[in-house]
């Protein structure tokens, strides 16, 4: 068996140092409290996920660009949005915004599978590589307009969308099960309302959440791309 490197067991050590810290600051505040969320946020290598020039900063409260003009989600907002889903054990989600890959990472953990949308392919394909060198079997990810949603593999559990629109696509809307769960920021580009929109009785609910501030959902029925 080979040694493990000592310089590659200490940045482990490291990450995973980091890592539970951050979760130890997101379960304070009370932004989050579902222990299978919790597990998956101290389970999920955010460092991965980013940029090697801020792999110092993965673990810190705020987003992070992530190159193409888009970030890596705020680990407090993911486990959030993971939270207010209420994914079932074995359920089908949807995700718009693949981004760095790591929401969906931390829906794998929570789903049987995840379906990502993403429409920048260089975002997509950097966000496949990383999921498959951490095993990640359970997440697809296609290179498409997300505010479509993908019917092909529709209704789903819950819908999550990593970016804020102008208002809720009613595609979206139209894949969840009779009981599934949207969550979606909405409102203007610089800022928004997360929001839960949830199926009951046959009729549609929305919560207001929180304030929260996200990349713009650019397409077809959200933002146009700004030239």
């Amino acid at each position: 068996m080979k040694p493990e490197d000592p310089e590659v067991a200490r940045s482990a050590r490291a990450g995973a140092e980091a890592r539970r810290a951050m979760v130890a600051r997101i379960v304070a505040a009370g932004l989050v409290s579902d222990p299978r969320v919790v597990e998956a946020l101290a389970t999920v290598p955010r460092h991965l996920f980013v940029p090697e020039a801020l792999v110092a900063e993965a673990y810190g409260d705020h987003a992070l660009p992530i190159g193409a003009g888009q970030t890596i989600t705020q680990a407090a907002n993911v486990g959030r949005a993971a939270e207010l889903a209420a994914i079932p054990r074995g359920g089908r989600v949807l995700e718009v915004g693949t981004g760095s890959g790591y929401q969906a990472a931390v829906l794998a953990r929570l789903a049987g599978q995840v379906f990502s949308l993403e429409r920048i392919p260089e975002l997509a394909a950097e966000a496949r590589r990383v999921l498959a060198s951490l095993g990640v079997r359970n997440v697809s990810v296609k290179v498409f307009d997300g505010t479509y949603g993908w019917r092909e593999h529709a209704p789903y559990d819950a819908i999550v969308v990593a970016a804020g629109g102008p208002r809720v696509p009613q595609a979206l809307l139209d894949q969840l099960t009779p009981q599934g769960r949207l969550v979606i920021p909405v409102g203007s580009r610089g800022g928004q309302i997360l929001e839960l929109w949830q199926r009951a009785e046959g009729d549609v609910r929305c919560e207001a959440i929180i304030p929260v501030a996200f990349v713009p959902l650019v397409g077809k029925f959200g933002w146009r791309e700004e030239r």
